[in-house]
């Protein structure tokens, strides 16, 4: 996989399914990305990974089809310059409200004079400078995706959509949620009808919509036009899992009587 084949999984429309990966564990992408994910979405927004960390996973999911896709913790040059020059498909940026976020946040990811992104010489992206940079061979900007989390982002939604270099919309609704006054929320019928009505703003724009839904979700946003879906993460499958076992023995086996 590379940032050129993913975009044009993304363009062609197919339907791609991927996991946020909320730990900092190497060993836990390693087991993950054999599952048949589309892409693992790495998340340094929330959880306390590092950059050596980071590398890692990227190393993990490397000899594999799946893209690798980094959440950065916000709209940050530096940040998304490292994440791309280590080789991430694709960047995803959280909490883009207005269109001059997203421009700068395409900016970003892109090459003078196109962007502002500065040119690193031996990091991995380019096979440590194996790859070299020349006017007559394009370069192959990472996949650029905007997360839509805020009211103030679906009234602008249209603007942001249309900039150019931005590849994906990608909806959160817990936050969107949470800016509705529907903390805890995400399915409320509220939230669910202003993600539908903006995957439809998303693809008359001629971009790729995505949400995070868990699996009873997602067809309702595959329907109103979602081609690429995030399932949860895997924090919250080994959680649910944990839960479930413990509490089918329990139900099974009952307590262990206390002899007096």
């Amino acid at each position: 996989m590379n940032p050129e084949q993913l975009r044009s999984r993304l363009t062609g429309l197919h339907r791609l399914l991927g996991l946020f990966c909320c730990s900092y564990s190497v060993q836990a992408v390693e087991a993950i990305v054999h599952s048949g994910y589309d892409f693992l979405l790495i998340d340094t927004e929330h959880s306390p990974g590092s950059l050596t960390t980071l590398h890692a996973q990227l190393l993990a999911i490397a000899a594999t089809d799946t893209a690798a896709v980094v959440r950065v913790s916000g709209l940050d040059a530096g940040q998304i310059k490292q994440c791309l020059d280590l080789g991430a498909h694709a960047v995803m940026v959280p909490n883009i409200d207005t269109v001059e976020q997203a421009r700068t946040a395409a900016s970003y990811c892109r090459y003078a004079p196109l962007g502002k992104r500065g040119v690193g010489g031996s990091v991995r992206a380019s096979r440590y400078g194996r790859d070299k940079f020349s006017a007559s061979k394009p370069h192959v900007d990472g996949v650029l995706m905007v997360q839509a989390e805020s009211r103030l982002a679906m009234e602008n939604l249209s603007e942001i959509a249309a900039v150019d270099g931005i590849d994906v919309v990608f909806f959160g609704p817990n936050d969107l949620a949470a800016d509705m006054g529907l903390l805890g929320q995400p399915g409320h019928p509220d939230v669910v009808a202003s993600v539908v009505a903006g995957i439809a703003q998303v693809r008359q724009a001629g971009k790729v919509a995505a949400v995070l839904a868990n699996e009873h979700a997602c067809e309702q946003y595959f329907t109103a036009g979602a081609t690429v879906v995030a399932l949860g993460s895997e924090l919250g499958i080994l959680v649910a899992g944990a839960d479930s076992l413990q509490q089918r023995v329990r139900q099974q086996h009952g307590q262990v009587q206390q002899c007096d």
